[in-house]
């Protein structure tokens, strides 16, 4: 089993909530982040003044899976996402050793 977060811009939850359900993933969470990467922030100009923004607003999406879905959640995320700028985002991949539906018992696969 996998563990797949991915943070990415908040304009493009939706796209990649459609994609995932698309490709078979059942659920998955959306939480709201702030942070940075290479972009270090940026600066916005509002009512006339110049505000630098040191943290830029993401999402982080997670979704557990089972290791055949792999590539394609990888591809449906990419595809979701991509804008070819800066800032579209990144997917971290962790194995995941155990999974346990807590209103049944069951566990591993079958808890997905």
């Amino acid at each position: 089993m996998k563990f797949v977060i991915a943070i990415v811009r908040p304009n493009r939850a939706d796209e990649v909530r459609q994609a995932l359900a698309g490709v078979g993933v059942k659920g998955m969470t959306l939480t709201e982040a702030k942070g940075y990467g290479r972009q270090k922030g940026h600066t916005e100009i509002y009512r006339g003044a110049e505000y630098r923004i040191d943290f830029v607003p993401k999402v982080k999406i997670e979704v557990a899976i089972d290791d055949a879905e792999l590539p394609l959640v990888l591809e449906a995320i990419s595809r979701a996402t991509k804008t070819g700028k800066i800032g579209d985002g990144k997917i971290f991949v962790l194995d995941l050793l155990e999974t346990v539906r807590i209103r049944t018992g069951e566990s591993g696969t079958a808890a997905l």
